[in-house]
């Protein structure tokens, strides 16, 4: 099979890393989806451009020219990234070895540009694939994918395989679950008063809210996998007040739809321990879990002897970091971590393995190329 070399990869990859595209930079995300649009089209795609919302960037939707209307094969990918403008000042492009360093070149730019690499590979050979090939590339990914959400849904109804382009797992792995993940922001409103003269007039918010986030972080059982964070708090006016208001956010990760159901249903009947405040519980789950049903397992199976074909000894794992996976799983096969190998992911020192980029790409096209 012929197809670009891991320094070609690379090269391509750099072009990318170096358009920043954190979420909130609409016009920096834009910048790449453009340059991603303008590559596909050169490669002979059918490219359409969905605008996005004002706060977030567009997102593009590619079929490859050989198309008809049967369900196929969906490749997700997002091109926004956690990395502030300006970040390449101090964390530029750079290969030490057998990493290539950058913002967003583990999560997940090299993913994505392999899998535009993939089809291009594809193209110049003249070869067409047995299913429909359908790409997503996405802009709002990192703050959990609210305006892609529906069509990415609306995709996977239509394909019957999904492909995610996250990146890989210790070393390797592919991601066959993920925990589904759930946000809920907690009100609490008390009674003002001053503390030194009328501290028995008031009623702590803040005094209510402790009570509750000792509920509320009881809720974790790692036995079975479920972790209930209270990761943000706020409350109070001055000190010398008794607090009339606070406010806190918490993140649930959950395996199964049935533990989301419960630990959703207990969050939202929190009550007042003390009934001269009240208690006001919005939010719930935003990814569903992607659990490891006998699709997903066949999947994997399959990919499993592909990559043996092409000297991979490929592995499965399983995750708590939820990804647009978790969107398609129940409406489809789905296989996630199918990006390049690496670490660091939203720190200063994302890298990748440069000797993972050939490996990677060929069996991408190969599934591609053999499954129906």
């Amino acid at each position: 099979m012929t197809g670009p070399d891991a320094n070609m990869l690379l090269a391509g990859i750099a072009t990318w890393v170096e358009i920043e595209s954190q979420t909130a930079d609409v016009e920096g995300v834009n910048r790449l989806t453009e340059r991603v649009a303008t590559g596909f089209r050169q490669a002979g795609a059918n490219v359409e451009r969905i605008p996005g919302s004002g706060s977030t960037a567009d997102h593009l939707f590619i079929q490859a020219p050989w198309n008809d209307d049967r369900p196929g094969i969906l490749v997700l990918c997002h091109l926004d990234t956690v990395h502030p403008k300006g970040t390449l000042e101090k964390f530029k492009f750079r290969v030490e070895g057998d990493r290539a360093y950058g913002p967003g070149i583990y999560d997940m730019k090299g993913g994505a540009y392999l899998a535009y690499a993939a089809y291009r590979s594809l193209a110049e050979a003249g070869e067409t694939t047995p299913l429909p090939l359908r790409f997503l590339y996405t802009s709002d990914e990192e703050i959990g994918s609210p305006t892609s959400r529906p069509f990415i849904e609306a995709q996977a109804k239509n394909a019957r395989y999904v492909l995610v382009m996250e990146p890989a797992r210790d070393g390797g792995k592919v991601v066959t679950g993920r925990k589904g993940v759930a946000r809920f922001s907690i009100k609490v409103e008390g009674r003002p008063a001053h503390s030194g003269t009328r501290h028995a007039d008031g009623r702590s918010a803040i005094l209510e809210m402790a009570k509750h986030i000792i509920e509320i972080e009881g809720m974790t059982d790692y036995s079975r996998g479920i972790t209930v964070n209270v990761g943000r708090i706020e409350g109070g006016t001055t000190v010398n007040t008794v607090p009339a208001h606070c406010w806190a956010a918490v993140d649930v990760r959950v395996p199964t739809v049935a533990a989301a159901d419960e630990i959703v249903s207990r969050l939202r009947s929190l009550k007042p321990k003390n009934p001269d405040t009240t208690v006001v519980v919005t939010g719930g789950l935003n990814r569903p879990p992607f659990e490891k049903n006998e699709g997903v397992a066949q999947l994997f199976e399959h990919a499993r002897m592909i990559a043996k074909e092409i000297g991979i000894d490929l592995e499965d794992c399983y995750t708590g970091g939820g990804s647009d996976a978790n969107f398609t799983a129940h409406l489809a096969p789905t296989l996630d971590g199918l990006g390049v190998d690496g670490a660091g992911a939203h720190t200063l020192e994302e890298h990748l393995l440069i000797s993972s980029l050939v490996p990677r790409m060929q069996l991408l096209r190969r599934l591609f190329e053999t499954l129906r």
